[in-house]
């Protein structure tokens, strides 16, 4: 990461997101020429976090991440930070994936397996204000797009944003104690919105739960 100092103000400054130490020191090694990596973290609750303290241009995240997704995260950074432009880079290849990105206010959407290059174009095209996909995402992402209805269905939509939250940390196994405390919410309200959820995708077993968080990649299956 870059000493404040030393950011060169000809170069984008960016968050990466990635829960696997050993990728963030890849990516920041390919970005070291062409942006300020002001902060490195490893799950969604500390990119909220380093989003809030340096406020960046650039986010790079995976989907998969722990405490918070990538995909609920983005919802959050738009609020947080209006300006900042987010990029995926995951190992999901699957279109309706790329369509839940963009719905959530992503910028840009690229697979593990891209060339260095593009993710430098990628960079480069969010800041001046368009769109990347990369081709290696199969499938009619703009089909996808003009399915409002279907897209959010099978993305988990249906369910709020705190629901979202929730379902994720019971998926990893955590008490509700413990949901509670992340979320910094009372016992009573955390069983209330896992209940919730049970009746809106009825579902009957905390098993049910964390199989819908697999299918939406919430958690890794």
């Amino acid at each position: 990461m870059e000493d404040a100092a030393r950011l060169d103000p000809r170069k984008p400054r960016v968050v990466l997101a990635d829960d696997h130490a050993i990728v963030a020191a890849g990516l920041e090694e390919i970005l070291k020429n062409t942006a300020n990596v002001v902060a490195s973290v490893r799950d969604g609750r500390a990119l909220l976090a380093a989003v809030a303290q340096h406020r960046p241009e650039v986010v790079l995240t995976d989907i998969s991440m722990p405490l918070l997704n990538g995909l609920d995260a983005i919802k959050q950074i738009k609020i947080i930070s209006p300006e900042t432009k987010t990029i995926i880079l995951t190992m999901h290849s699957e279109p309706d994936l790329a369509v839940a990105a963009f719905k959530a206010g992503a910028s840009g959407y690229l697979l593990k397996t891209s060339e260095e290059k593009e993710l430098e174009h990628a960079i480069r095209d969010v800041m001046a204000g368009r769109t990347y996909v990369t081709s290696m995402v199969t499938g009619d992402v703009l089909g996808l797009l003009m399915k409002a209805k279907e897209a959010a269905a099978e993305n988990g939509i249906a369910l709020s944003s705190r629901q979202r939250e929730v379902l994720q940390l019971i998926a990893e196994g955590r008490t509700m104690k413990e949901v509670a405390t992340i979320l910094n919410i009372s016992q009573r309200t955390a069983e209330s919105h896992k209940y919730d959820m049970m009746e809106t995708l009825g579902v009957k077993t905390t098993a049910d739960l964390i199989r819908y968080a697999i299918k939406l990649k919430l958690v890794a299956g």
